[in-house]
């Protein structure tokens, strides 16, 4: 039913500087693999094969990564190495890969907005690489698949967060439904511990319908001067055409030294299983 996925990869990564002075902070790896790879990883098992990439100046790499790279191959062939492309070469034989460029970082809801030519007139996923999911049993994105076949509306994943740190999300304000589901009534962007509706945040996966590409043409910019998606989705929200997943699983915040330290970790330690 969904066949894209959209990945917005144009921000410049300054809390992992100097290490994403040259290197997108999308291709930081965990153990073996970059970060943006665990997500088409995601969106293809989630039935999107069509990768559709915003990205920046400085972001040749991802291109580069998703790729034949006819040197390498060639020096490493017959070799124990080989082995080591293959899950690379399955994304490749498996996605398609499309690309635009982001010419100015004016928040996420730009960068969404900058991705309507790659994504034309259909729902869509979107994964923020930088929100490393582990789902359990399904990956998060199909579970959120699974809910728009039965739902088809804009499908946001949230997660109980503390309040104390609330001010670094976009919450909702949803009815329980049950089996981890809300109708979202409302919905705000890095509110205060005093002036957020819950803790129910959200987190970088959304499936979205085409009818959020005149939502956010009809926005103005919110918190930071930026054009944000949470406030797009608000407007639809009031119309009654947004609903949450509480998914079951857990998330790495690997835009964060802390998270990233800990997905390393957890997925190491996986590893030695």
């Amino acid at each position: 039913m969904i066949r894209k996925c959209l990945f917005p990869a144009a921000g410049y990564g300054t809390r992992f500087l100097p290490a994403t002075k040259a290197m997108p902070k999308e291709m930081m790896p965990i153990l073996d693999e970059p970060l943006i790879q665990y997500g088409v990883e995601e969106s293809l098992a989630a039935g999107m094969n069509q990768i559709a990439i915003v990205t920046g100046r400085s972001k040749r790499a991802i291109e580069d990564h998703f790729d034949i790279s006819y040197e390498l191959e060639h020096q490493i062939s017959g070799t124990e190495k080989e082995k080591r492309l293959v899950s690379i070469r399955n994304l490749i034989d498996k996605c398609t890969f499309s690309y635009t460029r982001q010419l100015e970082t004016k928040g996420l809801g730009h960068a969404i907005l900058t991705g309507e030519t790659l994504i034309g007139d259909e729902a869509f996923g979107v994964i923020l690489a930088d929100d490393l999911c582990v789902g359990d049993p399904d990956p998060v994105m199909s579970q959120m698949v699974s809910l728009y076949k039965k739902r088809p509306a804009c499908i946001i994943a949230i997660e109980e967060v503390p309040m104390a740190e609330v001010h670094k999300y976009g919450v909702i304000d949803g009815e329980d439904m049950g089996d981890g589901v809300y109708r979202v009534n409302a919905m705000v962007e890095k509110p205060s511990a005093d002036e957020a509706p819950g803790n129910l945040a959200i987190i970088g996966r959304y499936i979205l319908t085409p009818e959020i590409f005149d939502t956010l043409r009809n926005t103005e910019a919110g918190k930071g001067g930026e054009l944000q998606i949470t406030d797009a989705l608000h407007t639809l929200a009031k119309q009654g055409k947004v609903f949450a997943l509480k998914f079951s699983g857990r998330r790495f915040d690997c835009g964060s030294i802390d998270g990233f330290v800990e997905a390393t970790n957890y997925f190491f330690s996986k590893s030695k299983e």
